[in-house]
């Protein structure tokens, strides 16, 4: 099996290229990383030529392109869904869409060991991108991705917190448990593929769409204002006296 993945949907770009010697065989990887954001556009498809040089392969003989489909940055994944279309709509392959938070728990589990994880995302506007997943024997579906403020995560033993959340958001989030910064890696989405297609989720090009989850991008200036103000309001209202009995 041979399976090329990338992810532009944070502020960093990652490809890989993994080849399968025989099933529940460990893949030989070829991996690029990089800054993403508005760079991503540029460095990806050059990032994945060198990749398929370096492997001696053509688009035409992997089995499917792996993208992360989303949550996370809108430009970022209009990107990523492109590339991925473009890439197979030529070479005649199937594209294997990969959520975001899967590909980061995913990370939390390979390189921390841990089982149950809660994602949190950074999505702007004082809000995250969140999810549970559970690994392991006693594993469950993971529940519906959602765009949350910070203080709506919960997360007690012994789940963790996992993603990239914390500088922005640490205050706000729960605590008491460990936090693990991870992001969405090419790496872990090749890990999570053979099951990926197993399971069916393989479509044709066509159909590869992002998952925005919220339509917004920013707050507007008004917006902006307007919550200065709120919080301004709320800070300097006095706190009401005891009542004596």
């Amino acid at each position: 099996m041979k399976i090329l993945a990338f992810d532009t949907s944070t502020d960093a770009l990652s490809v890989a290229l993994g080849v399968w010697p025989a099933p529940g065989a460990e893949p030989r990887r070829w991996e690029h990383t990089g800054p993403g954001g508005a760079k991503a556009s540029a460095a990806l498809i050059p990032a994945v030529m060198a990749l398929l040089q370096q492997a001696g392969l053509n688009l035409s003989e992997l089995d499917a392109i792996a993208f992360g489909r989303g949550p996370g940055a809108f430009t970022g994944l209009r990107t990523a869904c492109a590339v991925a279309q473009g890439l197979a709509f030529g070479a005649d392959r199937p594209v294997l869409p990969v959520d975001t938070l899967h590909a980061m728990a995913e990370e939390a589990r390979h390189h921390h060991g841990v089982q149950r994880v809660v994602v949190v995302l950074d999505a702007r506007m004082d809000e995250v991108y969140t999810a549970r997943y559970q690994f392991g024997p006693d594993g469950a579906p993971p529940t519906a991705l959602q765009v949350v403020p910070p203080e709506v995560v919960q997360a007690t033993a012994p789940w963790v917190l996992a993603g990239n959340a914390f500088t922005v958001h640490g205050d706000r989030l729960p605590t008491g448990v460990p936090r693990l910064s991870v992001l969405p890696t090419a790496s872990a989405m090749l890990r999570l593929a053979p099951a990926l297609l197993a399971a069916g989720h393989a479509v044709p090009a066509d159909q590869a769409m992002p998952l925005y989850i919220r339509d917004k991008v920013a707050f507007t200036t008004d917006e902006r204002l307007a919550q200065a103000v709120t919080r301004a309001t709320t800070a300097e209202s006095p706190v009401a006296p005891t009542p004596t009995p």
